[in-house]
C-alpha cells in the first residue's frame, strides 16, 4: 500500500468536502492528499526531471550574515550556469537528515535574474518549515538540501527551475519558468525517522488497551481487550512529556500506530490500520485546526512535547459512518501518539 493511501486514513472526511457547502456523506479521501497542506512552497506536478545536484560551479552567489538569522546572499552580475548546486556553507553537528527523517528548516531566498527576496520562514511572524525528507513534501531544492547535512548547517542551494518552480514558475512570487532560484538554508533540527519519546510507560487500567513500543521502528504493538469499546473519547499518557504545552496551530512531528477497537477486539494482536512506520517516517501536521481527526487535535492539544498518549476515538470523532477503505462504518479507533516536537 503506497505511502499517500495509508496517510489518507487519517484525514477528516470533513476536508474532502471543504468550500462544498454540502451535507452529503464524504467521499473516500482522494491518493493525492489527505490533509490542508503545512505552509511550505510547492512546485507544479509537470515539473521537468530534477537534474543531478553538484557541489561548486564557476561562478556562484556569495553568504554573509551569522547564525541564528537571516543569511545575506549576493548574486554575482553574470547569469546562472544552469546546474543545480548544493553547496554546504556552515557545518553544524547535530544529526544527518536521512529520507524518512523530517528536517525544520529556516531559509532566505532570492531570484537570479531581478535580486527579489522571496518570503519565507524568516519573515516577521512565519515559522519554521517541517517538512519529510526524501518523500516530495517540499520543493526539490530544499529537499536536497538538507540530505546527508547536519542539524546546524548552512547550505547555499543553486536551484535551477526544475528543482524549484517549474517551467510554470510561481506568478505569485515573480518567479517565471526560467527563473535560477538562491537558498541559504538553515537546518534547525532533525527527527530520526525511528525517534520515540524515551521514559517508562504507565500501566493502564484493565478496561483499555495495552500497548508494547518497537523500539527499533518506532510503531505500537496494540493488544485490544475483550469488550465494548468506551463511548466517549479517553485519553491517557503512557509517558509525561517534559516539553512545551502543544498549542492549537503549532506543527507537531509524530510517530503515531492506530487499530480499530471492533477488528481487533480479544486479539492477541491488534492488526494494524496505519503507522508512520508503514508511512515512511514520522508525521508533521498543524493540529487543532481541523486538518486531522477530530480525535487527535482533541486529544494533543494541552499535551507535553516529549510525551506518549493513547486515545480511544469514538467514530464521531474519527471516522462516523463513512470511513475510508479498510475501517469499518462507526468503528472506534485506538490511536498511539508519541509527540517528538512542536514547532
Amino acid at each position: 500500500m503506497s505511502t499517500r493511501r495509508i496517510a489518507a486514513l487519517l484525514m477528516t472526511p470533513a476536508l474532502v468536502l471543504v468550500g462544498c457547502g454540502s451535507d452529503r456523506p464524504a467521499e473516500e479521501p482522494r491518493p493525492d492528499g489527505w490533509h490542508r497542506p503545512l505552509p511550505a512552497p510547492s512546485a507544479p506536478a509537470r515539473t521537468r526531471s530534477v537534474p543531478a545536484a553538484v557541489r561548486t560551479d564557476s561562478v556562484l552567489p556569495e553568504l554573509s550574515g551569522g547564525s541564528g538569522g537571516p543569511a545575506v546572499i549576493s548574486i554575482p552580475k553574470s547569469a546562472p550556469s544552469g546546474k543545480f548546486v548544493v553547496a554546504p556553507r556552515t557545518a553544524g553537528h547535530g544529526p544527518a537528515a536521512r529520507t524518512g527523517d523530517v528536517a525544520v528548516i529556516r531559509y532566505t531566498a532570492k531570484v537570479w535574474r531581478t535580486g527579489k527576496a522571496l518570503p519565507g520562514p524568516y519573515d516577521k511572524g512565519a515559522r519554521p518549515q517541517v517538512f519529510a525528507v526524501g518523500r516530495g513534501a517540499t520543493l526539490p531544492a530544499l529537499d536536497r538540501a538538507v540530505q546527508g547535512q547536519r542539524a546546524g548547517s548552512r547550505v547555499l542551494v543553486v536551484a535551477p527551475p526544475a528543482s524549484a518552480y517549474g517551467s510554470t514558475g510561481s506568478a505569485r512570487l515573480g518567479v517565471t519558468g526560467e527563473d535560477t532560484v538562491v537558498y541559504a538554508v538553515d537546518i534547525l533540527d532533525v527527527v530520526g525517522a525511528r525517534a520515540i519519546v524515551p521514559g517508562e510507560q504507565a500501566s493502564l487500567p484493565d478496561a483499555l488497551p495495552r500497548v508494547r513500543m518497537n523500539k527499533g521502528d518506532g510503531t505500537a504493538t496494540v493488544t485490544v481487550p475483550d469488550r465494548a469499546a468506551p463511548e466517549g473519547l479517553v485519553v491517557r499518557n503512557l509517558v509525561d512529556g517534559r516539553g512545551p504545552v502543544v498549542r492549537a496551530g503549532q506543527t507537531l512531528v509524530l510517530q503515531y500506530t492506530s487499530v480499530a477497537w471492533g477488528a481487533s477486539r480479544g486479539k492477541d494482536t491488534a492488526e494494524l490500520l496505519h503507522s508512520s512506520r508503514a508511512d515512511g517516517g514520522p508525521l508533521p501536521v498543524v493540529i487543532g485546526r481541523g486538518d486531522v481527526i477530530a480525535g487527535w487535535d482533541r486529544a494533543l492539544v494541552g499535551r507535553r512535547v516529549g510525551g506518549r498518549i493513547v486515545a480511544v476515538i469514538p467514530a464521531k470523532l474519527a471516522y462516523g459512518s463513512h470511513p475510508p477503505k479498510g475501517l469499518a462504518p462507526g468503528e472506534t479507533v485506538v490511536s498511539v501518539l508519541d509527540i517528538l516536537a512542536a514547532v
